[in-house]
């Protein structure tokens, strides 16, 4: 029966080792104080968003990150806490976040954001950026603006010149082709660069 026990012990180690690795953002909250319906809530937000929201005791926590880079993040597992894990690297923050400002008995404590450690106060600054489909929507923005005003430049010149009597076709032609050429460089690029379901270990 201690050996089972013991097992145990050391499988769920083992999965925080292994979802702390695989995970781009694992962050930990303080949820004393919180009703069944704000968890419920919470738990809700967070799967919408893809993200793992789990319970596990600080003492298993604890043993999972002692002698590795994270070993500092043992000082914040001190009373009821629960930990979210995350494929994108801010949108753990900004879920957790945004419910903390309405639900003030949500304390954000610490977590560990690409391989970095980060305290309370970086994780507020993290739920102001975008997530990631929202960081390649901007990166599309600002490096189609300059194309399309340079395609706009050259259609400009080439209806002067035209009015002037000057054929121009083949100015238009580039400037009709520029635009798309460029257009596919800048779409490819982010690309390069760049579970749904809710475990509990224990209840909260």
């Amino acid at each position: 029966m201690r050996n089972e026990v013991l097992e145990n012990k050391k499988a769920v180690v083992a999965e925080i080792q292994d979802k702390v690795k695989n995970s781009a953002s694992t962050v930990v909250v303080e949820y004393h104080g919180l009703n069944v319906g704000q968890i419920t809530t919470l738990r809700r937000e967070l799967r919408k968003e893809g993200i793992e929201f789990k319970v596990y005791k600080n003492k298993m926590f604890q043993r999972a990150v002692e002698g590795t880079e994270f070993e500092d993040l043992k000082s914040e597992l001190v009373g009821p806490n629960a930990v979210a894990f995350g494929s994108d690297a801010v949108a753990p923050s900004r879920v957790l976040a945004q419910f903390a400002k309405k639900n003030k008995k949500l304390i954000l404590k610490a977590g560990i954001v690409d391989g970095k450690l980060v305290n309370a106060d970086e994780i507020k600054e993290l739920s102001s950026l975008p997530n990631h489909d929202g960081m390649i929507a901007m990166l599309l923005g600002m490096f189609q603006s300059p194309i399309r005003s340079f395609a706009y430049a050259v259609s400009q010149v080439a209806e002067q010149r035209a009015a002037n009597g000057e054929v121009v076709e083949e100015v238009a032609a580039a400037a009709e082709e520029a635009a798309p050429a460029e257009a596919e460089t800048v779409e490819e690029a982010p690309a390069e660069e760049v579970a749904e379901a809710t475990e509990e270990t224990t209840e909260a």
